[in-house]
């Protein structure tokens, strides 16, 4: 296909209306092999000891990259009109579990 056709193709993405409602979660957790990223998507409760994964999406390190790029894009957006996201450190945050809960160590 020459590039003339390409850039003439639109995508139509469609969103149900139950994907549309969208499914919460504070916290990520992003592990990778060599060939894909996973990042699960977790609601942690207040005293309730035991989350679930809420969503999970495997990605190429090519397509990593590109959410990357994308939430960077973003949060600059973002932050030039509402100011600066407060920065947590981990240890910090009392919702914020301990990253060694067994399996593989966590990379965010």
């Amino acid at each position: 296909m020459d590039d003339k056709k390409q850039k003439g193709q639109q995508l139509n993405i469609e969103l149900s209306e139950d994907v549309a409602q969208g499914v919460y979660s504070n916290l990520a957790v992003i592990t990778h092999s060599s060939s894909e990223f996973v990042v699960d998507f977790v609601r942690i409760m207040p005293g309730v000891p035991k989350a679930n994964v809420k969503s999970r999406i495997i990605l190429t390190p090519e397509h990593a990259k590109r959410l990357l790029m994308a939430l960077q894009d973003n949060i600059k957006k973002y932050e030039s009109i509402h100011g600066p996201i407060k920065n947590v450190k981990p240890g910090n945050d009392s919702m914020m579990p301990p990253m060694n809960f067994g399996g593989p160590t966590a990379q965010a």
